[in-house]
């Protein structure tokens, strides 16, 4: 039974989340559909990692096993005439049936997207968090290397996050742009807690709006309580750039269980 690899982007504005819920739309159902259609019957989909409500994605990676022998391409144009629009595979490719996209995955890159000029933007409304007064990108860039290597990230965790624990590793933590026209925040690491991406930007934002100093946010990490870091930035600036792999699942580090393979950043 072939085991099915699909690379998919997603605008996530209208969807509750890349998971299948009760209350609405997913993009997990539509692909599901979509699948079922292609291929006659029912199709359990598996993705690297959930997607919260709004929030969108170039590189979310799916896999799922069928009984029928169709061509690459089939997955590809031929899924993608089936998907709407605003759903589309970007690669399709066969892997070895022990495949797992989640506990493979060896880590993920987040873009975190802030649309800084001094008026709303009808074009970025659904892709960037408007913030109209400048940033200092470069303070903000100083006070992110204090959140790279391996630490517990309780202070930028969602009250409701299920993770056991929440000692995570951020390889990359870079603040990109202009003031005044448009900044990105970019985020690599291992694996992340329920919302932790979005409180990491919210934190480094009040350092760039000049409300907090530089050094606030390493005492903010250090602290490891949630109410003392900045605001959640809201979901539509957040976007699933890519999942990375290896050869096999990754080797684990002392302390780590299987909790670190979920994450909704």
């Amino acid at each position: 039974m072939p085991r099915l690899k699909l690379t998919i982007e997603y605008d996530g504005s209208r969807y509750v989340g890349w998971q299948v819920q009760r209350n609405g739309r997913s993009v997990q159902a539509e692909l599901g559909e979509a699948l079922g259609r292609l291929l006659g019957g029912d199709v359990e989909v598996v993705a690297a990692g959930r997607t919260d409500s709004g929030v969108h994605a170039t590189g979310q990676v799916v896999c799922f096993d069928t009984e029928r022998q169709l061509p690459l391409k089939a997955y590809h144009r031929g899924l993608n005439g089936l998907l709407p629009e605003d759903i589309a595979v970007v690669r399709a490719e066969e892997v070895s049936a022990a495949f797992d996209p989640r506990r493979w995955s060896r880590g993920k890159r987040y873009r975190y997207r802030v649309s800084n000029l001094p008026s709303r933007s009808p074009l970025r409304r659904h892709t960037h968090w408007e913030i109209y007064a400048p940033l200092q990108v470069e303070a903000m860039a100083r006070a992110a290397t204090s959140l790279l290597g391996r630490h517990d990230y309780s202070a930028f965790r969602a009250s409701d996050c299920q993770a056991a624990h929440a000692v995570r590793e951020v390889r990359r933590l870079s603040v990109e742009g202009t003031p005044g026209d448009a900044v990105a925040f970019v985020v690599e690491g291992t694996a992340f807690l329920k919302h932790m991406v979005r409180n990491l930007v919210g934190t480094l934002v009040e350092v760039g709006k000049g409300r907090r100093p530089e050094a606030w946010v390493a005492e903010v990490l250090a602290s490891g309580d949630r109410t003392l870091a900045g605001p959640t930035a809201p979901p539509h600036g957040l976007v699933l750039e890519e999942v990375f792999y290896g050869d096999g699942p990754p080797p684990r580090q002392a302390g780590d269980s299987a909790d670190v393979f979920e994450d909704s950043a």
